[in-house]
């Protein structure tokens, strides 16, 4: 295991202290006019995309998008259910011949229910406030209303999430067995240390989409879902923020339901990391991506970058929507 410092220490007693300064050293507000609704994804430009596009070498793709249907990790929090599939024609009703078409045409048909962050998603701008402030500073109620999120809806970025992808296994760098335990803070050190033990192609910056494996998915996939959405789990240090930042990446995405460690390290706390890093940011984050299959293959090329592309279902207003990524190697 390489050496990794002690993580910055943090006064557990005081998160609203550390968001409130984390927040005013990482502000995005303003960086690319008062009118933006991308946030972080202006670092991903045409330039960038064609650097993910010259990565597909062998032409291998992986998914990393969980499965949506009933075997899901949800379990009702805040009315998160897990998709429910229903048939509206099948094949009973062709042989039956109660559907009406001509010539002995059948046809099926199915309808989903589902909450729009049930599963592999992203989170967008309108999805996390800070002291009633949205994405540059707007306000919340004017941003989100009943009708939805009508300034930074998801579908303002359903063309533009594709570009080089970063895979850091900081399970399989750091951890025991490919895994991190429950409650593990992954800080800065830890992810430098990752990508010092990866190599250059692990190497992180301006435009990057960054994945970032945890192993906490494979564990529940043994174990059972149990505490999967909303218990405990591996996750990044709130002392991140900084470094978040500073590499200037389009986005983020983890294996774990929250992105961020679980319990956070404050006293009292829930999803500080998210407070700092969407509204003020305005950095995009994937939760409860599949990374085993694809962090399985770079490990046994050493190649740990790629072609991604992982475009949110453009639900007109969402503050977040489901999405299949595509890794291309």
């Amino acid at each position: 295991m390489p050496h990794v410092p002690a993580m910055a220490p943090l006064d557990p007693a005081d998160p609203e202290g550390a968001i409130a300064a984390a927040a005013k050293r990482n502000s995005n507000w303003g960086r690319w006019g008062d009118d933006d609704v991308l946030g972080t994804l202006n670092f991903l430009d045409e330039a960038k995309r064609r650097e993910g596009a010259a990565l597909v070498r062998r032409g291998v793709s992986f998914s990393l998008a969980q499965s949506f249907d009933m075997n899901g990790p949800q379990k009702g929090w805040r009315r998160r259910t897990n998709p429910v599939h229903t048939m509206l024609d099948t094949g009973t009703d062709a042989e039956r011949g109660t559907q009406g078409f001509p010539h002995g045409l059948g046809g099926a048909d199915d309808v989903i229910f589902m909450p729009l962050q049930a599963s592999t998603q992203w989170d967008g701008l309108g999805h996390i406030f800070d002291h009633g402030r949205a994405w540059n500073g707007r306000r919340a109620g004017d941003v989100v209303t009943s009708d939805g999120d009508a300034v930074t809806g998801i579908e303002t970025v359903a063309s533009l999430i594709c570009g080089r992808g970063v895979l850091l296994d900081v399970g399989r760098a750091i951890g025991t067995d490919g895994e991190l335990p429950d409650g593990f803070a992954i800080t800065t050190e830890h992810l430098e240390a990752t990508i010092a033990a990866q190599g250059e192609s692990a190497h992180v910056g301006r435009g990057d989409l960054l994945l970032v494996r945890t192993g906490r998915l494979a564990r529940a996939r043994r174990e059972g879902w149990g505490d999967y959405a909303g218990g405990p789990s591996p996750g990044l240090s709130f002392t991140t923020a900084d470094w978040l930042h500073d590499t200037e990446i389009a986005g983020i995405a983890t294996d774990t339901w929250g992105f961020e460690v679980r319990p956070n390290e404050f006293d009292v706390a829930f999803q500080p990391l998210h407070q700092v890093a969407i509204p003020n940011m305005g950095l995009f984050i994937g939760e409860m991506w599949d990374l085993d299959a694809l962090a399985a293959d770079c490990a046994a090329d050493g190649i740990w970058d790629f072609f991604l592309t992982a475009a949110p279902l453009p639900v007109t207003g969402a503050v977040g929507a489901p999405v299949n990524p595509i890794a291309v190697k």
